[in-house]
């Protein structure tokens, strides 16, 4: 009889065994079934749902004095080009962009939080140009680096100018060998071997690895803080000693030799196009003192904003390297094409005249020899800057009526 009880046992321990066996697998099979017809469910809706794909941006590196006095230009500019490009400005200690001091909602709170004082000649020009690389490189989806000073405006529309710059996995550094006596410093060797001495245009494009270069060098940087320094002028020699002999003095412009001697150093010219993308005129006979001619570009004044200044910037396909013996003729996507595509040094009059007659835009087909930016993109917007529109944007007195027609004449 204990026998019987105990078999009788074991097999309702079996039957329950194998319920509860079945219960799990008929939960096991609800349960896969739910997960795979969600997943069938979120892949209909994903396909369904057009994905927005973020593109690489170029990031647009400002170095200004104070506010942009360009804005409204590039205001325009940057119409139509949104997710496409970030803005980083570069301006005096606590200056702040609000709505107190730019009307464009692209600048506003753009400026980095740990900006210097900025003086011509002084490695303080690249120590900003380093800290603004710095803040661009925080975004991942920033490819390109373009540094623009307060007087820049662009020559083309947006679209022309990201698929340029975009075009080539190459930065655009503006560098020659520098063969002219006094700028080097033999103090620089062994450090900076003086085969390794560039000079060009600061303004450059960058690509991200190029910028990387830049933020983490500890090695160039230093010795152009210690060596490179521009020489004594008149007017500055209240900061600093009188010279016993200013023809002895080493006369280099750090922003001029440091991103095209560093690359050079780090063996990285062979990943550049040796020619910068922003047109300046160095006019050598615009000064009267023999040792200040050339240091600054021509600024271009209201009377000289025309379309044919534009169309002969826009017109130009190669550049000569005299030191060098070296013509760079301008390409894209390996046919000809324009070199540039910003210009400097444009006073606000005269950049506002130009925006205001529509020259600042696409490519013409009927005159370029590119064909990199078809008819089908429009012009960048054309703003009705009429009289009393410019008294407005310049801050100009309406009690003083001659004083716009002086700006106008400028």
């Amino acid at each position: 009889m204990k026998r019987k009880v105990t078999q009788q046992q074991k097999s309702y321990n079996k039957w329950i065994w194998r319920r509860k066996l079945f219960a799990v697998l008929l939960l096991g099979f609800c349960f896969g079934t739910l997960v795979l017809m969600m997943h069938s469910q979120y892949s209909r809706i994903m396909t369904l749902t057009p994905r927005l794909v973020q593109r690489p941006k170029i990031a647009f590196l400002f170095i200004a004095r104070n506010r942009l006095s360009l804005e409204i230009v590039w205001d325009a500019f940057f119409h139509g080009g949104e997710n496409k490009f970030s803005i980083f400005v570069h301006s005096r200690p606590g200056f702040l962009f609000n709505k107190a001091t730019t009307r464009s909602v692209h600048f506003l709170n753009r400026q980095v939080n740990d900006s210097i004082q900025v003086d011509w000649g002084e490695a303080s020009m690249i120590e900003a140009e380093r800290r603004l690389l710095k803040h661009a490189l925080e975004d991942p989806y920033n490819e390109r680096f373009v540094f623009l000073s307060d007087s820049c405006i662009p020559l083309y529309n947006f679209s022309c100018t990201y698929d340029y710059i975009m075009s080539t996995s190459t930065s655009f550094v503006d560098s020659f060998a520098d063969t002219k006596e006094g700028r080097y410093n033999p103090k620089m060797d062994p450090v900076i071997p003086v085969h390794n001495w560039r000079k060009g245009s600061q303004w450059v494009v960058l690509t991200r690895k190029h910028a990387e270069v830049v933020v983490k060098d500890s090695t160039v940087f230093p010795r152009f803080q210690q060596y490179c320094k521009r020489r004594s002028l008149p007017e500055f020699w209240r900061d600093h000693p009188l010279p016993t002999d200013a023809s002895k003095e080493h006369n280099c412009i750090p922003d001029e030799h440091y991103v095209q001697t560093l690359l050079a150093q780090e063996g990285l010219e062979g990943e550049i196009t040796r020619r910068s993308l922003t047109h300046s005129a160095w006019d050598l006979s615009s000064s009267k003192d023999h040792e200040r001619r050339g240091w600054h570009p021509v600024t271009y004044k209201f009377s000289d904003a025309t379309p044919m200044l534009i169309q002969s910037i826009k017109d130009i396909d190669n550049i000569y390297y005299e030191t060098e013996y070296r013509r760079e003729w301008c390409s894209s996507k390996g046919k000809p094409s324009p070199c540039f595509l910003f210009a400097r040094k444009f006073t606000r009059p005269a950049a506002f005249r130009l925006l205001n007659m529509s020259v600042l835009g696409p490519f013409n087909e009927a005159t370029s020899k590119s064909s990199l930016c078809k008819k089908a993109i429009h012009d960048l917007p054309q703003l009705e800057l009429e009289a009393e529109s410019l008294k407005d944007i310049m801050g100009l007195s309406e009690t003083n009526p001659n004083l716009l027609n002086d700006v106008l004449l400028m």
